[in-house]
């Protein structure tokens, strides 16, 4: 049985090329998410959050499976980011950082579904914080987006670049939250091979 796979059928929005940026269209998607604040080196909070994500669509996808026979690989990580003070970014004020994670849901799930895979997880895993996860559907449209390669704290020259170079050059200004995907495992993976989608949606200029 295949497994269908997010990354690999919208390559388009879910892979790049480092020092290459892209103008895509993203289509409204539908997530498991979950909003905090805080550090995530450090926050236990973003940690609560990240094991109930992956806890929760992992039952989601056993659901799929039993209900209707369709299989699908749990999507990657993926952050909003943002603050009341965007200068916190800047001066790297971690503890100020506002963060909405989420992964990707197919468009076969339902809300009864997921209410079911919730249920599950609440009668055999009492400590995962399900309570602080909603299924939702997020519109982003057109973006700006690149691949990022490296360590997260060295993402600050690539996104000035995209904000005061890239986006202006297409006639666009940035619209809405900063979005990352992380397509790898940091928990396995040397921090100079880490690979980020970074993203951010935008909007035509007037005139």
């Amino acid at each position: 049985m295949n497994s269908f796979d997010i990354k690999r059928e919208r390559r388009d929005i879910y892979s790049g090329r480092a020092g290459r940026f892209d103008v895509v269209e993203v289509p409204p998607m539908r997530f498991l998410m979950a909003d905090g604040r805080g550090d995530p080196n450090t926050s236990e909070d973003y940690g609560t959050v990240l094991e109930a994500l992956y806890t929760i669509s992992y039952a989601v996808r056993a659901v799929a499976r039993a209900e209707l026979g369709r299989v699908h690989t749990v999507g990657p990580l993926e952050g909003l980011w943002y603050a009341e003070d965007l200068g916190v970014f800047t001066a790297r004020d971690k503890d100020a950082w506002m963060w909405t994670m989420m992964i990707w849901q197919p468009e076969w799930v339902t809300v009864d579904m997921t209410a079911s895979a919730v249920e599950k997880v609440t009668t055999t895993k009492l400590a995962v914080a399900v309570d602080r996860i909603r299924f939702e559907e997020f519109s982003e449209g057109p973006a700006v987006q690149t691949l990022h390669v490296g360590p997260y704290d060295a993402e600050g020259p690539v996104i000035a670049r995209m904000h005061e170079e890239v986006i202006p050059a297409h006639g666009l200004i940035a619209s809405g939250h900063h979005h990352e995907i992380y397509l790898s495992d940091a928990r396995k993976t040397d921090p100079a091979r880490l690979r980020t989608i970074l993203r951010q949606p935008v909007a035509r200029t007037a005139g």
